[in-house]
């Protein structure tokens, strides 16, 4: 039986920039194995799968080396498809349910917002070596469920960061942000993410990140509508609101090829 694959470009409104995510459309359940390996195939830092389910959709998100429990770009990608490809119509909300709990979308215009839980990060004291393998001298680090938050002093740090990946890989966590205010008027701060314990030295554009980010930012900014820009190689732009418990992941999306998966 073959299957719908999709590439999408994430949190950009150009082809080849943003963070590329593959979805795939299940008709039946398939086994982690499988999944994994077609993630593997892809090479993508995430592939989201969805399969029908209770009025909505079962979403998972793997990257080349393991399952995750929350990805951003990939839920963006998998939303712009299901809107796309007519199989909701654009009045629609997208409702997805996860490992991160339930998860919903909506168009707003050119953009589509994401309906994120806040990933709340607190003071820590990270493995001494940290700073060294990341080459830089924090003013703050913290930690959430998922990964270590290190602010720097100023964006152009944040852009000229060289991480020793292969020692990176040996901390136990699943990613390292960094971040900074931003020295550009049209947004409030920046970032990068690193990831090479799950497969992703560096992802270009990360949601789930920014639902640690905007609670960290919104505070120290009194600000509950923020912009937000990943200095990656191929970058990407995110809206930020928000809303008790939860943070509202604003982006666009770009499909670049439709496959079928024999």
């Amino acid at each position: 039986m073959s299957m719908p694959l999709y590439q999408v470009d994430a949190f950009t409104s150009q082809p080849f920039r943003g963070n590329p995510a593959g979805v795939c459309l299940l008709s039946q359940a398939q086994t982690d194995d499988w999944m994994q390996a077609v993630a593997q195939e892809m090479n993508l830092s995430e592939t989201a799968f969805l399969l029908p389910e209770n009025g909505g959709y079962r979403l998972r998100w793997f990257t080349p080396a393991a399952e995750v429990d929350l990805c951003g770009h990939a839920t963006l990608a998998s939303a712009h498809i299901l809107w796309e490809t007519g199989m909701l119509a654009g009045s629609q909300p997208a409702r997805f349910f996860t490992r991160s709990g339930y998860l919903g979308a909506r168009q707003n215009g050119d953009w589509i917002e994401l309906d994120f839980p806040a990933k709340l990060v607190e003071p820590c004291l990270p493995p001494p070596e940290l700073p060294e393998i990341l080459g830089v001298k924090p003013t703050y680090m913290g930690k959430n469920q998922f990964d270590y938050l290190v602010e720097v002093e100023n964006a152009e740090i944040v852009r000229q960061i060289r991480p020793d990946f292969g020692r990176l890989k040996e901390i136990d966590v699943r990613g390292v942000i960094v971040t900074s205010r931003s020295d550009t008027p049209e947004n409030d701060f920046i970032s990068r993410f690193f990831a090479p314990r799950v497969g992703i030295n560096e992802d270009p554009v990360t949601g789930s990140s920014h639902c640690c980010l905007g609670p960290y930012w919104g505070q120290k900014l009194g600000k509950r509508e923020m912009k937000a820009y990943q200095a990656s190689a191929r970058g990407g732009v995110l809206s930020i609101c928000l809303e008790g418990d939860r943070v509202y992941l604003g982006g666009q999306a770009v499909t670049i090829f439709k496959a079928e998966l024999l």
